[in-house]
């Protein structure tokens, strides 16, 4: 059990972050192990991030600057693979073409119009956000770059769940694609919920509670989304889908943050 643990905290790191880990097991039970600890990940990018824009608070930039960091760093910490995923998602669907004619859109090298909006406008919502969180208090800012990082990661947990077909045969869609049985998925899910909104009631009180846990539950819902439309349009999920369900999931935990 500890052995199938370190595999899968190994092939959570080692997959979804650029952190110098060693994936010692690349088979469907470590890939099983590796998407439920997927959340854990998140939690450690979210909190390098959350860390870039507190140093940039105390060196007495404003809350744009430090939501700025905050947005950079997760995207650094991927190598920027689910944004080009969700710029490749965006093309694919974009493109009105059909599933074997958008895969192939999708696996080409190039960014396409729809990708290029779409990114734009993704990461324009998630600064703005992120800036006003700042500007609310370096905790703020903090718990929300937290929170949307773990946001992304879990909905990779759910993507993974079973039923949830891969549409090629190969690559990291196929590799997690229907690892992870549902009732564990969506365990993993309300024990995250559960936790953050602990957390956010401790740090801020019990309105602040809520709204993290909504938060959360918005992220999840927004990635399911874009992910049966996804299965829908493509036959199943690839790993440029799990980059667009990452994405679509730490925006719309944004978004919710700093709402009301």
């Amino acid at each position: 059990m500890t052995s199938l643990l370190s595999d899968g905290i190994r092939f959570a790191f080692g997959t979804l972050t650029m952190f110098p880990v060693r994936v010692t097991r690349w088979d469907r039970e470590a890939a099983r192990a590796g998407m439920l600890c997927a959340p854990l990940a998140g939690l450690v990018v979210g909190l390098c991030a959350a860390t870039a824009g507190g140093v940039l608070l105390l060196l007495g930039s404003g809350p744009l600057l430090a939501a700025v960091a905050s947005a950079a760093v997760p995207a650094a910490l991927t190598r920027g693979l689910h944004l080009d995923g969700l710029a490749d998602t965006a093309d694919g669907l974009g493109s009105g073409k059909p599933a074997d004619e958008a895969l192939r859109i999708m696996k080409q090298s190039d960014i396409g119009p729809f990708g290029v909006i779409t990114l734009l406008f993704v990461l324009l919502a998630q600064v703005a956000a992120l800036r006003e969180l700042y500007a609310a208090g370096w905790a703020h800012g903090a718990a929300g770059a937290a929170v949307s990082a773990v946001a992304a990661r879990l909905a990779l947990t759910l993507a993974s769940r079973t039923g949830v077909p891969a549409a090629r045969p190969d690559g990291l869609g196929a590799a997690v694609a229907g690892t992870v049985p549902a009732g564990a998925a969506f365990a993993v899910a309300g024990l995250v919920a559960a936790v953050g909104a602990g957390g956010a009631g401790a740090l801020f009180g019990p309105y602040d509670a809520l709204r993290h846990a909504a938060a959360v539950l918005a992220a999840l819902g927004a990635a399911q989304v874009l992910l049966r439309h996804c299965v829908r349009r493509f036959g199943g999920v690839t790993g440029d889908v799990f980059g667009g369900v990452a994405e679509t999931a730490a925006t719309a935990a944004l978004v919710v943050l700093v709402l009301g």
